[in-house]
C-alpha cells in the first residue's frame, strides 16, 4: 500500500470514528433542562447592543475617512472594524430567533447594517439553518462545512485571505449583476444559486426563494442594489478615497470573520452524517477567562459548540448556560471536551492537522 493510500485509509477511519460517536444523552438533557428559564431573547439587550455597535462603527469609519492625521485615521479604522464586525454578526442571531421575538429588529438591522454593508439578512437566512440540520452537518449538503483539517496546508491562508475580496465582490454583485439579472434570467438564476449565500462549500447551490421569503428577498435586493449603485455614483463628486477606505474596513471585518470561521469547528469530518454529540465535539467553545475571544468571536460566537447544542438560545444567555452546564457536568465530561484556550492554539492545531493530511 502506497503512502497516499495509507493516509487516505487513516483519514477514512478517523472520519468513521468521529461520525460514530454516540450521543451523550445526559449532556443533551442537561442542556435543555438547565436553560429553559433563559431561552427568551431580551429586547433590552439586543437593541442597544446592535445600535451602539453600528453607531460606533460608522463614527469610526467617518473618522477614518475625514481625519487628516494618518494615525488618528488608522485608530478610527480599527474601531470601525471591530464595531462593525460586531454589528454585522447579528445576522447570525436573525437566523435563529423566532420571527415574532423582536418586533422590528430584522428590518432595523437590514436598514442600518445589512444593506449598507451589502450583506442583507437573506444571504444567511435559509442557509445557516441547513448547517444545523441533524442529517446535513458536515456532509456535502452543508453550505458551511469543508473538511479543512484534511485539506492541503496552503488551503488555510487562501481560505482566510480570499475574504479580502469579499466587499468588492458584494459591490459588483449588487450594483451590476443583480440589475442585469432582471433582464437576463439565466444570469439571475446563476447569481441566486452561486452568489446569494454566505457559504463556504463551493458545491452548494441555493434553491429559489418562495412565498414571504421571496418577497423579503425582493425588497432587500432592491435596497442593496440601489445603495451599491449610489456608492459607485458618489465617486464622481467625492472621488474614490472614501469608498476605498470603506471597502478596506469591510475587508478587514471579512478577514476577521473568516479567521473566526477557521476555528469555529475542528473540520475533521469528511462527509459522514454525525450524531448531535459528534457535531458538538467537532465544534469549539472558547470560554473565559480572557477577553480577546469576545473581540474575534462576538455576539456569543465564542460559545459555538454550545450554540450547536442549543441553536435557538439567545446569544446573551450563552455565558450563563455554559456556567450551568460546566458546574452540572464537571471538568471531565463530554461537555468540557469542546472547550479550548484561545485562537492561536486552535489555529496551530488546524495547521498541524493539514500538515499530517498531506
Amino acid at each position: 500500500m502506497s503512502m497516499h493510500q495509507t493516509i487516505a485509509k487513516q483519514r477514512g477511519e478517523a472520519t468513521a470514528r468521529i461520525a460514530a460517536i454516540p450521543d451523550d444523552m445526559a449532556m443533551l438533557r442537561a442542556a435543555v433542562e438547565l436553560t429553559r428559564d433563559i431561552s427568551t431573547a431580551r429586547e433590552a439587550i439586543y437593541w442597544p447592543d446592535m445600535l451602539v455597535s453600528a453607531a460606533v462603527g460608522y463614527a469610526g469609519l467617518a473618522g477614518a475617512i475625514l481625519l487628516a492625521n494618518p494615525w488618528a485615521a488608522l485608530a478610527c479604522a480599527v474601531v470601525a472594524v471591530f464595531a462593525l464586525y460586531r454589528a454585522l454578526l447579528f445576522i447570525h442571531e436573525l437566523t435563529h430567533i423566532h420571527r415574532t421575538a423582536l418586533p422590528g429588529f430584522r428590518f432595523a438591522w437590514n436598514v442600518l447594517v445589512g444593506i449598507p454593508m451589502l450583506t442583507p439578512s437573506f444571504m444567511y437566512e435559509g442557509v445557516h439553518t441547513l448547517h444545523h440540520a441533524r442529517t446535513r452537518y458536515g456532509t456535502a449538503e452543508d453550505p458551511e462545512y469543508l473538511p479543512l483539517a484534511l485539506m492541503k496546508p496552503w488551503s488555510l491562508p487562501v481560505f482566510a485571505l480570499i475574504a479580502l475580496f469579499l466587499p468588492v465582490g458584494l459591490l459588483i454583485r449588487s450594483a451590476i449583476l443583480v440589475p442585469l439579472g432582471v433582464v437576463i434570467p439565466p444570469l439571475r438564476k446563476l447569481v441566486w444559486e452561486r452568489a446569494s449565500a454566505l457559504s463556504i462549500n463551493p458545491a452548494f447551490r441555493r434553491r429559489p426563494p418562495e412565498g414571504d421569503f421571496a418577497r423579503m428577498v425582493f425588497w432587500q435586493e432592491l435596497g442593496a442594489s440601489l445603495w451599491a449603485i449610489a456608492l459607485l455614483a458618489s465617486t464622481q463628486w467625492l472621488g474614490w478615497r472614501p469608498l476605498l477606505i470603506a471597502l478596506a474596513v469591510i475587508s478587514a471585518t471579512a478577514v476577521f470573520n473568516q479567521i473566526r470561521t477557521l476555528v469555529a469547528h475542528l473540520w475533521e469530518n469528511e462527509g459522514e452524517a454525525m450524531t448531535v454529540t459528534a457535531q458538538y465535539l467537532d465544534s469549539v467553545n472558547v470560554p473565559p477567562p480572557g477577553i480577546w475571544a469576545e473581540m474575534w468571536a462576538p455576539v456569543g460566537l465564542r460559545y459555538h459548540a454550545l450554540h450547536h447544542l442549543l441553536p435557538s438560545l439567545p446569544y446573551h444567555s450563552l455565558p450563563e448556560a455554559h456556567r450551568r452546564l460546566s458546574a452540572q457536568l464537571g471538568a471531565d465530561s463530554t461537555y468540557d471536551k469542546a472547550s479550548y484556550p484561545g485562537l492561536l492554539p486552535l489555529l496551530e492545531r488546524l495547521a498541524k492537522s493539514t500538515m499530517m493530511a498531506r
